[in-house]
């Protein structure tokens, strides 16, 4: 089964960036002309200080060149994810980042210069320039990090050298998606196919255990090829959040990026405590699988295999869009309006091809439709990431549809909240209409395996990046041996005596990207959570609930992520949303269990 190359997809399954840019000149155009105007950015230095008005027109200056990179820089990236062998689009990536990081230095006066204005005087220019209300909670940001702020003059040397700081992870990008070649392997048909990341998440679940175990290995020994090379890679990145966080005057790396959405580290505390306290559930999910799988001993490799045999629905991509849109019925007649237009003009890029990079996104800028990319199976996981994709675009348009640019666009802390929720309502909607037991045994199972790979997983992941920081910044080297050794024993922890120690797992960290991230993947874990929460609300609730969710995706980041959440009427300070969604958890195992018995 050869994956076809990028010109052999048909037009229709691709998406049409020419809503960002007509062309490539056009891009050009408008890349020559931000590198022109950014060097006039900087000649602001020293007048944000001297009134209201000042204040107010040179942030307004600074966002409208960051409007328009915004959109030079997303499409550069999304010409370039498609094909990331295509090298003119990996240059025109390298110059959107050049350019990004120029725009940041001649920029990083602002934060400091708005630090130096003494409160009072701060509050008098509010007053004497009305305008600036528009701003207000960016500024508050601004005013909240006194403490770590550096003056005008280094903010603009570390701003300056970030397109340095940040080659390990570019080169881990290039690296896992265009030089490392996988082998070839079996399919479920026998025939010798060469192993890529999408057709690897199929064969994982295959029903032949030796075409699983075949794709695992084959995996894992492309990965262990570059360990080393991985290792410092990912030790890399790891340095330079430690050395962003040492220079602000942080505790840790995790405080500084906790920082930026004003979480507070209690939130990331309180996740693995938790998960830590139940994962004598993960341990009995496990010992059901062993037992259902009939296997003397439980790999890795078996996780992801359905339990209840070949997969009881399928799903082309254009039934998919059908099923998709009732399921996503009760968020009512507008939210729907928008999921039409997503679904019929040309936002997604739908299957996979040669050199496309992994996994599933949305994206777009301000001033775009919502993009979603995305490597397309026909199975039940495709349609569960076309819904959650589809959370992420539809948050985005209402968002750059309700707020100004400035707040028009909302922190991942939110994000993975929104596109959860509507996995968690596509969930209700199969429990709520299939009875058929083996049927609904697999939807079950997906939940199931879902919560398993969204909350315990990603925690177990937030553990090890906060491991490798911690170790980084005790001085300790992070080599493949330590990394490996480290990741083995989490895992064992987290999926309990049913599975067999050691193996290939302990190379997963190898080919984990969001580690590159900065403390990211914990919010996929209390995103679930709380979608847990909102889902219930939205299908078994109120239609005044169901408003607060629309008015909670319309917020952007006009307030700090955790007020917002508040709003929509999860208070994610407090564990109960956490306590709430393993009870959800142990409720739908302990069904899966009797129905199991039943078949």
């Amino acid at each position: 089964m050869a994956i076809p190359t990028r010109d052999e997809v048909a037009q229709d399954l691709k998406w049409d960036l020419s809503g960002v840019f007509e062309n490539d000149a056009a891009w050009e155009k408008e890349y020559q002309a931000i590198n022109e105007a950014i060097p006039n950015l900087a000649k602001l230095k020293g007048s944000l200080v001297q009134s209201g008005q000042k204040l107010y027109e040179g942030i307004t200056k600074i966002l409208n060149i960051e409007r328009k990179l915004e959109r030079v820089y997303v499409y550069a990236t999304m010409s370039s994810d498609v094909d990331t062998s295509n090298t003119k689009y990996l240059g025109y990536v390298a110059k959107a980042q050049a350019l990004l990081s120029n725009f940041s230095a001649a920029t990083s006066f602002v934060d400091p210069e708005i630090l130096s204005i003494p409160a009072a005087e701060l509050d008098k220019y509010m007053v004497d320039e009305p305008r600036l209300k528009d701003y207000a909670h960016r500024i508050e940001t601004v005013t909240n990090k006194r403490s770590h702020t550096l003056p005008a003059a280094q903010e603009k040397i570390i701003a300056a050298a970030q397109n340095a700081l940040e080659s390990s992870a570019n080169t881990f990008n290039v690296l896992t998606n265009s030089d490392i070649q996988f082998g070839f392997t079996q399919d479920d048909n026998g025939e010798m196919v060469q192993l890529s990341d999408g057709l690897y998440s199929l064969l994982i679940q295959s029903q032949d255990r030796n075409v699983r175990k075949n794709a695992f290995e084959t995996m894992y020994d492309a990965y262990g090829q570059f360990q080393n090379s991985l290792a410092s890679t990912l030790a890399g990145t790891t340095k330079q959040h430690n050395f962003d966080a040492k220079m602000h005057k942080y505790h840790s790396a995790r405080e500084d990026a906790l920082s930026n959405n004003n979480i507070p580290t209690e939130v990331y505390d309180n996740l693995i405590e938790e998960v830590n306290k139940h994962l004598d559930l993960l341990h009995r999910y496990v010992a059901l699988r062993k037992k259902i799988l009939n296997l003397p001993d439980l790999q890795m490799y078996d996780m992801y295999v359905p339990l209840t045999g070949e997969p009881a629905l399928s799903y082309n991509f254009e039934e998919a869009k059908i099923e998709a849109k009732k399921a996503l019925l009760p968020l009512g007649e507008d939210y729907l309006k928008h999921v039409d237009y997503i679904f019929n003009n040309r936002v997604i890029d739908v299957v996979e091809s040669q050199n496309k990079v992994t996994g599933a996104y949305s994206g777009g800028s301000y001033d775009t439709d919502p993009y979603e990319l995305l490597n397309w199976e026909n199975n039940l996981d495709s349609l569960f990431t076309l819904v959650h994709e589809t959370g992420h675009s539809v948050h985005s348009w209402y968002t750059r549809h309700t707020q100004p640019f400035i707040y028009g666009d909302y922190p991942i802390f939110v994000a993975e909240i929104a596109s959860t929720t509507n996995e968690n309502i596509l969930t209700e909607y199969f429990l709520d209409k299939i009875t058929e037991p083996k049927t609904r045994a697999f939807i079950l199972n997906h939940y199931l395996d879902s919560f398993k790979g969204t909350l315990f997983r990603q925690t177990q992941f937030a553990e090890f990046e906060q491991f490798i920081h911690e170790t980084d910044a005790q001085g300790a080297p992070l080599t493949a041996e330590v990394l490996s050794d480290y990741y083995s024993r989490l895992n064992q922890k987290y999926y309990g005596d049913s599975v067999e120690p050691g193996g290939d797992i302990a190379l997963e960290w190898a080919r984990i990207p969001h580690f590159y991230y900065n403390f990211y993947v914990y919010q996929y874990a209390t995103g679930f959570a709380a979608a847990t929460a909102l889902a219930n609300k939205i299908v078994h609730g109120t239609p005044e609930q169901t408003q607060a969710y629309i008015d909670f995706l319309k917020a952007g980041s006009s307030d700090y992520p955790i007020e917002i959440m508040k709003k929509a009427g999860v208070d994610m300070t407090q564990k109960n949303y956490l306590e709430d969604a393993f009870t959800t958890f142990e409720k739908r195992l302990n069904e899966f269990e009797n129905l199991i018995n039943q078949l």
